[in-house]
């Protein structure tokens, strides 16, 4: 708003519209259109983001969100991808997605779970946080591939993980908890070391409450996934900035050594001088087409049709 706030910025956006800003002047009672985001997708199709719920194994319902392939309603035998929410605590909400966007146009279902561990469903729901309470929270999130599988929507030779930050580290300790479910794995920027996620905090003001969040125990080395590199199956993609001050590099570094030093198929691709949320254009269609090619290599999927 202006300082006499007489004349607005508005934001306006949907599951299927990545948003417009428009000026609303008060004493002339006019809105214009200002900006439109991602103006490059005017014309393409997107997918609904449609909330479901889906069985946990001690019966639970787990609240998600599943975007579909465009035109497509009775999804059938689909190639797809489990895509957990990065935090952990934090929640997907409804909206403009841009990474279950991309893979839905290139024909995958995809699930976002709002998994135990999430914030905004109360403090039960969150437990202890998905790392002390990983075995709940990774349950949880293996399935939302089961339940894509049973419902007969996803090809379970064809089911992925896709995740960021948390996202990252849930999408590889999947494979610990359950190593034939997901057969291919993209991490970005993910924790993969909880003992070495307290140790690097000691550099930073809020070391005391990092390491209090993560805790002591056996989890710490059970809920690593570079410290069970022996039970990975699916191959693994991973992406990180290097200067990343949420999560060091030095986690996907860890991660890529132990797999690659279990004769396991690894893969870390770095971005030079760029931070966690990989704000740049061109890095994340690199991203993009880079995950999306390693997807259909390990998946064994024709070549996308779309550009």
């Amino acid at each position: 708003a202006s300082a006499d706030e007489q004349t607005l910025l508005i934001y306006a956006a949907s599951d299927v519209d990545p948003g417009r800003i428009f000026v609303f002047d008060r004493a002339k009672k006019t809105l214009v259109e200002a900006i439109k985001l991602r103006p490059d997708l005017k014309g393409r199709t997107l997918s609904p983001r449609r909330p479901i719920t889906y069985p946990a194994a001690d019966g639970t319902k787990i609240p998600g969100y599943l975007t579909l392939p465009p035109g497509v309603t009775d999804p059938k035998g689909l190639p797809a991808i489990v895509m957990p929410h990065g935090g952990p605590s934090a929640r997907d909400d409804w909206g403009f997605d841009w990474l279950s966007q991309f893979y839905a146009q290139r024909g995958f279902a995809v699930l976002q779970p709002n998994y135990r561990g999430s914030t905004g469903y109360g403090d039960e729901w969150y437990q202890e946080n998905g790392f002390k309470s990983w075995k709940t929270s990774i349950g949880d999130i293996c399935d939302a591939g089961r339940w894509m599988v049973a419902q007969g929507m996803a090809d379970p030779s064809k089911l992925a993980i896709v995740g960021w930050s948390y996202g990252g580290y849930a999408a590889l300790q999947v494979n610990v908890l359950d190593p034939d479910l997901f057969k291919a794995v993209v991490a970005v920027a993910p924790v993969t070391d909880l003992a070495l996620l307290k140790a690097t905090s000691a550099a930073f003001t809020n070391s005391a409450l990092v390491k209090d969040f993560i805790g002591s125990g056996a989890h710490i080395e059970e809920g690593s996934p570079a410290q069970n590199v022996a039970k990975f199956k699916a191959p693994v993609l991973m992406f990180h900035g290097d200067i990343d001050l949420n999560v060091d590099i030095a986690q996907a570094r860890k991660m890529d050594k132990a797999l690659r030093g279990a004769k396991k198929s690894s893969e870390l691709i770095v971005y030079p001088k760029l931070e966690h949320s990989l704000v740049d254009g061109e890095v994340r269609a690199d991203l993009l087409r880079k995950s999306d090619a390693f997807l259909r290599t390990t998946l064994k999927l024709p070549a996308a049709t779309t550009p």
